[in-house]
Parts: C-alpha cells; sequence; structure tokens
C-alpha cells in the first residue's frame, strides 16, 4: 500500500477481545467470584469441613486430605493469576511483567479426581467446593490462554505421570522433605 492509499483507506487496528474482556465488568465479576470461593473454602475447610471430616472412615478421610490439598492449592494459583490480571488491569503492572510472573502460576497441572467413590464419599459441601473450583480453574486457563497465547504451543500427548509419586511429590511440598 502506498503512502497515499494508506491515508484514503486506513488500516484498522486489529481488536483484542482477550484485553477488552480482561478489562471488563465480566473480570470483575470472574475475580470476586474467584475470591469468594478462596475465602468460603477457607471458612469451610477450618469449620464445618474439619468436623465433617472427623466422621469419615480411613478411606474417605484420606480422599477428603488429599481433596482438600488439591482445592487449596488450586485456589491458590487461581488467586495468584487474578491478582496479577487485576494489576495489569489496575496499571500496577504491564502485561509483560505479568506474562514473566504468570509463568510461576501452575494452572494446567491442577487436576481433581471428581468421579468414583473416593469422591462421591467425600461431603457434599467439598465436592461442590471441588466442582466450582474445577469450572473456575478451566474458565481462566481459556482467558490465560487468549491473553498469553504460548509462541511453543504445540499439541503434543502428555507423558503420563505416576500418581502415587504425584501424591508423595505434594505431601512433600506441603510438609516439606524428611531429614
Amino acid at each position: 500500500m502506498t503512502d497515499d492509499s494508506k491515508k484514503l483507506f486506513p488500516v484498522p487496528e486489529t481488536v483484542s477481545f482477550a484485553d477488552r474482556l480482561a478489562a471488563s465488568q465480566k473480570f470483575q465479576a470472574l475475580f470476586q467470584e474467584g475470591m469468594a470461593l478462596v475465602e468460603e473454602t477457607a471458612c469451610y475447610l477450618d469449620g464445618d469441613g474439619r468436623s465433617e471430616s472427623k466422621s469419615l472412615d480411613r478411606p474417605a478421610s484420606l480422599a477428603y486430605a488429599t481433596e482438600s490439598m488439591r482445592l487449596t492449592t488450586r485456589l491458590m494459583q487461581l488467586a495468584s493469576w487474578l491478582l496479577l490480571q487485576r494489576a495489569v488491569n489496575e496499571g500496577e503492572m504491564t502485561p509483560i511483567q505479568a506474562g514473566s510472573e504468570k509463568n510461576k502460576v501452575r494452572l494446567d497441572r491442577l487436576s481433581s479426581s471428581t468421579g468414583g467413590t473416593a469422591f462421591n464419599d467425600l461431603p457434599e459441601r467439598l465436592q461442590d467446593l471441588v466442582l466450582r473450583s474445577v469450572r473456575l480453574q478451566e474458565r481462566v486457563q481459556h482467558l490465560d490462554a487468549m491473553l498469553y497465547p504460548r509462541e511453543d504451543a504445540v499439541i503434543e500427548d502428555a507423558p503420563a505421570e505416576n500418581p502415587v509419586a504425584q501424591q508423595i511429590d505434594k505431601l512433600f511440598a506441603a510438609f516439606g522433605r524428611a531429614s
């Protein structure tokens, strides 16, 4: 295009729907929902959840401990992401700074066993919190993928991980390695 044709036919700038969404009232609602879920979960685990877990049989008690740890980890990662994005929206950080910090947040490895007898034996309120957190995780992952596309994103089959090793790693992370 010549300079004259650029004046007559200006090229419109592309609109980033992800950026607009991240700065919109929808993001504010997502942020509020996420923070409310963190607070609700903390209150439940410190209150009713503690007493409900004491009445569970041994296998269900182990499942409760595992799922509550996964839930807490998931929500802390989601809260970190939401706080980073809010900092960008409020001009406290640039998107590049947030992208760099965001790499410390793990959104992709936060799984939960939401099926089977172990999950079904958990108190209904814990099940509800887990399911809501998983849905929130999916929404944040989707927004994250739009805002921070990975340049090296190649679809590959992920290697199967040992679930026992994952749990042991989580226990070590939560309680520290024995000397």
